[in-house]
């Protein structure tokens, strides 16, 4: 029998001809012939309860999956919101019937008592200000399956003819312990509420959240625009009182037919300035729409929160123009960068930041442009050119001497006659890394007869560290 087939899930009209999960699929097809069956699909049936999660956020930030087949919903101070907590309830399960999902919802001062009401009683809403004792006849009625246990502790119960929670209720809690594990008890105590489970939502709640619902979905881009514009001046003063500045921002469009779209924009600095949020925003949502942004038959609920914060204290104020003329380039090149970044990614938006190489390829490495501030060049005495190569191109030299400059070389096919150089800079290799193949460099600052301008380097010291030095080309100028 361990290896037979068992129903797993099964409708309302196979729970009326008395067909329930776990039963054998023979026996099954004995009670049912003409029973109808499909392949059970568990990563697909995880993969929709996350999605559902997800649609039901619209009702709490705080919801998480409760597989198999179940959601948890922390509603508390926002039952308000939908008229009531009968309301809310009354707006679950339609909208969930909507979706083409059969529901039973429950509203506790617990989520293990709201759980087991839902499966197991009619009783579908429980004040959060009710006593003990009434928590405890509510759950004295329940069948022991209310628990969650499984396997030896739920048929050792129904061996002892414990029926209903009321049974394990009445007798001492040190003897059930002992038969049945310290687990037992601690579920019973969630189920009477004296501990609550926690909620493990899929998403972190953030502190700062701003929510705008509609009676009818916004389909236009103009009033979805027009949205978050009024959500992010809903989500600024939040910040202000709290002394931070936003550093990532996510939009949430929740559809009218239960789909879930995500924005999300980074920012190079802490903004709290409702004009410049609402600029990213659009501008993320303008490239998101390039893409194709289905608007379905509209948003009924838009959020906007600050998933990322950091302190931000207030700018300070100067009369001198110059010091002022500078603070608003930096403003405007910081909001450059935070468009860009809306539109490609902050992490493709780069600058260059000096490094400590001796060598000149490793001297400087391209990182984000919005995750640190730009850092000034430690002053060199040599000139160096204005592009230089990602790394260094092998030439075809002549010199007068080994150890000489260049009197002509050929690149890229093309033959150059210098007439006029500056140099040699020479370029050790770093003793801790160079290895056999580190040899030293002179570079020379060359013009041709065009009046193009190279840096050009010699590699390796001649008759000292190898018998035949190589020439690259690192730069133009």
């Amino acid at each position: 029998m361990k290896g037979a087939e068992r129903l797993t899930a099964v409708d309302a009209r196979a729970q009326r001809l008395g067909l329930l999960p776990g039963l054998a699929v023979a026996d099954a097809r004995a009670r049912c012939p003409a029973l109808t069956l499909a392949e059970a699909d568990p990563r697909a049936d995880a993969a929709l309860l996350d999605a559902l999660a997800d649609w039901s956020r619209r009702f709490t930030p705080l919801a998480a999956p409760d597989p198999p087949d179940g959601l948890l919903l922390d509603v508390a101070g926002a039952a308000h919101l939908f008229g009531g907590e009968a309301a809310l309830l009354g707006d679950i399960e339609s909208r969930l019937a909507a979706l083409g999902f059969s529901a039973r919802a429950a509203l506790a001062p617990g989520p293990a008592l709201a759980r087991a009401l839902a499966r197991f009683s009619n009783v579908r809403l429980v004040p959060g200000a009710a006593p003990q004792d009434a928590l405890d006849r509510l759950a004295a009625a329940l069948p022991v399956d209310a628990l969650g246990l499984e396997g030896e502790a739920l048929a050792g119960m129904r061996r002892a003819g414990l029926r209903v929670i009321g049974d394990l209720l009445a007798r001492p809690r040190a003897p059930l312990a002992a038969r049945f594990g310290r687990e037992a008890l601690t579920r019973l105590d969630a189920l009477t509420c004296r501990i609550r489970d926690p909620i493990c939502p899929r998403f972190e709640a953030p502190a700062f959240i701003a929510e705008r619902r509609f009676p009818e979905g916004l389909t236009q881009q103009a009033a979805i625009e027009e949205t978050l514009e009024r959500l992010a001046a809903d989500l600024c003063p939040m910040l202000e009182r709290a002394g931070v500045g936003a550093r990532r921002l996510e939009a949430v469009f929740y559809r009218v037919d239960g789909a879930v779209k995500r924005i999300e924009a980074g920012t190079s600095r802490p903004l709290r300035e409702p004009a410049r949020l609402a600029a990213l925003l659009i501008e993320r949502l303008s490239a998101v729409a390039e893409e194709g942004l289905d608007t379905g038959y509209g948003f009924d609920v838009m959020r906007l929160s600050a998933t990322e914060v950091e302190s931000a204290a207030p700018p300070q104020t100067t009369l001198a123009p110059s010091r002022r003329a500078a603070d608003e380039n930096g403003e405007d090149l910081a909001d450059l960068l935070d468009r860009l970044g809306a539109r490609l990614g902050l992490r493709r938006v780069q600058r260059l930041h000096p490094q400590e190489a001796h060598l000149p390829e490793f001297a400087v490495a391209a990182v984000p442009a919005a995750f640190g501030a730009p850092q000034a060049f430690p002053p060199q005495e040599a000139v160096r050119p204005l592009r230089l190569f990602e790394r260094p191109e092998p030439i075809e030299a002549i010199a007068l001497f080994p150890d000489g400059p260049p009197l002509r070389f050929r690149w890229r096919r093309a033959l150059h006659e210098i007439v006029a150089y500056e140099g040699p800079e020479r370029i050790a290799p770093p003793w801790w890394g160079a290895g056999e193949d580190g040899f030293t460099r002179d570079y020379f600052h060359a013009q041709d007869r065009d009046g193009l301008l190279f840096w050009l380097f010699r590699e390796g010291l001649y008759a000292q560290e190898t018998p035949a030095p190589r020439w690259f080309v690192q730069g133009l100028s």
